[in-house]
């Protein structure tokens, strides 16, 4: 507020003076003249005055006396906060006891000075003034940040289900053209093996045939990496699948866990609960290299859906654990958060843990599953 180029440089502090003493009114514009502070001071008297003041905006702090006709400075200070305008309060009195200073302050008020402590007056304005602007600046700074963080997590969520419809899509393409093509392909092969007579020409049938396999095996497999069809049939045969299929591919054994055999949520729920077992999964395979069984929990018990996927590996250090969560967890914590849960991920010598907890309406409108699609063949 002092330092060259500032408001209080370019312009006269304007001062709203609350009080009934026209002595003390002079010797608070003789203060502030010693001081050679520029000022523009306005009297009132009155609460009718003070707030009809107030409200025109053309102030920019407030000192008012403690003891008023049929008021106090607290009344006063009320009557600002009544009206929501935040400017800069000083209670300047002859005579304050301690507790109603601390209770003053307390209660918003931006200082107090008694006035026989006139030649610090200015000072006392200049620093409730700083502090009242350095205060907005923080206010306005947390504001940005807070709508900062809201684009981020509506970018988040957009980007997730772009991701997810192109997955979606990706999958379709496979199943509609690469599946149909390689399924007449195979059809066509088994046709000419049929009719083959000469045995190299069989032994070159039969070995297109395992590449044909293998590559119907892949396509099924990208498929249903990239949108389950299993998904259809419900949460709890979703995680099973996973759980199969992590257990083929790693050799770890899995134990999964459910509260019922069906867990009915709402598709998006699902859709998320899915992706972070899928993730969780994912992490033990890259991390948590020792660990010789894993355990999925699935429950759905008091009102709050929660996945655990855990193992029993050497856990991990804090510098992967945050690497972990700066990546592929925290768009699922994001993905979380939008379905009105939340994610924790802990770690020890004992092993690791994803969890997932997402409150769930008591009268939900859960879709009823779909039956199974035929992605899954493609023959």
């Amino acid at each position: 507020m002092t330092g060259p180029g500032s408001e209080t440089e370019q312009r006269p502090v304007r001062i709203l003076h609350l009080e009934d003493s026209r002595v003390d009114h002079a010797l608070v514009k003789f203060a502030l003249q010693r001081s050679q502070l520029p000022n523009e001071i306005t009297l009132v008297d009155s609460l009718d005055d003070f707030r009809r003041e107030l409200q025109s905006g053309q102030h920019d702090i407030v000192l008012a006396d403690y003891h008023l006709p049929g008021f106090s400075g607290i009344d006063a200070w009320e009557v600002a906060r009544e009206l929501d305008i935040d400017i800069p309060f000083v209670i300047l009195s002859g005579a304050i006891g301690e507790t109603a200073a601390v209770d003053a302050m307390h209660r918003g008020v931006s200082d107090y000075l008694l006035k026989d402590s006139m030649h610090r007056l200015a000072h006392v304005v200049q620093r409730a003034l700083e502090v009242s602007e350095t205060r907005k600046a923080k206010d306005r700074a947390d504001s940005e940040l807070g709508e900062s963080r809201q684009r981020l997590a509506e970018l988040a969520e957009h980007l997730q289900t772009s991701i997810e419809q192109e997955r979606a899509d990706i999958a379709r393409e496979i199943h509609d053209d690469i599946g149909g093509a390689l399924a007449a392909v195979k059809l066509d092969l088994a046709w000419v093996g049929r009719r083959a007579a000469d045995a190299e020409m069989q032994r070159h049938v039969t070995s297109a045939m395992e590449m044909l396999q293998h590559a119907l095996g892949a396509s099924q497999r990208i498929m249903m990496n990239l949108r389950p069809p299993i998904l259809d049939q419900g949460l709890v045969a979703a995680v099973q699948w996973l759980a199969n299929a992590f257990e083929r591919r790693t050799g770890l054994r899995v134990a999964v866990r459910r509260s019922s055999e069906r867990i009915e949520v709402l598709r998006e729920v699902q859709l998320v609960a899915y992706r972070t077992a899928q993730e969780a999964l994912t992490n033990i395979s890259k991390h948590a290299q020792g660990a010789s069984q894993v355990e999925i929990d699935l429950n759905d018990g008091e009102g709050v859906l929660t996945l655990e996927v855990s193992d029993n590996g050497p856990g991990m250090s804090t510098g992967a654990l945050r690497k972990t969560k700066s990546f592929g967890l925290l768009g699922l914590r994001e993905r979380a958060q939008k379905v009105g849960g939340w994610l924790d991920v802990s770690s020890s010598s004992r092993g690791t843990s994803v969890i997932l907890s997402v409150p769930l309406p008591r009268t939900a409108e859960v879709p009823a599953p779909k039956e199974a699609h035929d992605q899954g063949d493609f023959v």
